[in-house]
């Protein structure tokens, strides 16, 4: 430990040591950590759009949406939880053989699976308090295009903005296993969150609240009217759905996510700094 932080080899070590941790946890705490994990990211899914929704300047509001978004790893990593995401780095300890392919595949599932029901239920919660009338309805139009135009998007352009996005998540969350305290922690993780968000790429746990908040919120005539003046098309509408969801955007965003965080990130730091110690 140097300054307070630990140096880029430390820190692929202690990724190895917490890779296994998370693989012996039961499948219990695993789905509700994932649960968790999957709730505070939708905290901050949906506090981004609240704060962006009147904002005509995209690169504003993108900006703006990012310094907000990156709450909600600040709450997985400090407060605690599981997120498919930042879990690539399991691959880590997978290749030098802490865990077995089985352990990691069974871990990635539960968590995904925990993440999707905590981002439901909050999406759910959020639309029976009625926020999405704020503006005169304004907010549940604006979360129907955010969905609309996630399910929209063709197979390889999610799939490589899920690459680019878990690049910069997992940096984040290897960068905050590096930092000593909660402050260093929070800056660690800011800043890369940031960068994503503010570039649009793709995160599946994410999605996992703002399609189907959008899904949701397209029962209601007057969202559907507010989508409408905002640009949405009625076909972009019909074509909003749950098939859709998962076919259209999680399943090429997933693929991208674990590609981002695993090559990029974890094989690639496992080579720089584990792969020769270990020979």
């Amino acid at each position: 430990m140097q300054n307070g932080y630990l140096s880029p080899a430390e820190i692929a070590e202690y990724v190895v040591s917490v890779g296994q941790s998370k693989a012996e946890l039961s499948i219990s705490k695993q789905l509700v950590l994932g649960i968790l994990a999957g709730a505070f990211i939708a905290f901050a899914s949906q506090g981004s759009n609240e704060a962006i929704h009147t904002i005509k300047s995209v690169g504003l509001g993108k900006s703006l949406a990012g310094a907000l978004f990156a709450t909600g790893l600040i709450l997985v990593v400090v407060a605690g939880g599981e997120l498919f995401t930042g879990n690539s780095l399991m691959v880590m300890a997978l290749a030098e053989r802490r865990i077995t392919l089985r352990a990691l595949l069974r871990s990635w599932i539960v968590v995904y699976v925990g993440n999707l029901i905590g981002s439901v239920l909050v999406a759910y919660l959020v639309l029976k308090t009625g926020q999405l009338k704020y503006t005169e309805g304004l907010l549940g139009g604006f979360t129907i295009k955010i969905a609309a135009s996630k399910t929209g998007l063709i197979f390889r352009k999610a799939f490589i903005m899920g690459i680019l996005c878990n690049w910069l998540v997992c940096l984040a969350v290897g960068m905050a296993y590096g930092a000593k305290d909660v402050a260093g922690k929070v800056l660690a993780i800011f800043f890369p969150i940031w960068l994503f968000v503010t570039s649009g790429f793709e995160h599946s746990v994410a999605n996992m609240y703002y399609i189907p908040a959008g899904i949701m919120a397209k029962a209601d005539p007057l969202f559907m009217d507010k989508a409408l003046e905002l640009g949405v098309t009625l076909q972009q509408m019909e074509a909003l759905n749950w098939r859709s969801m998962f076919l259209a955007n999680l399943l090429p965003v997933t693929l991208g996510n674990i590609l981002g965080g695993t090559l990029f990130v974890g094989l690639a730091y496992w080579f720089a700094y584990l792969k020769d110690a270990r020979s």
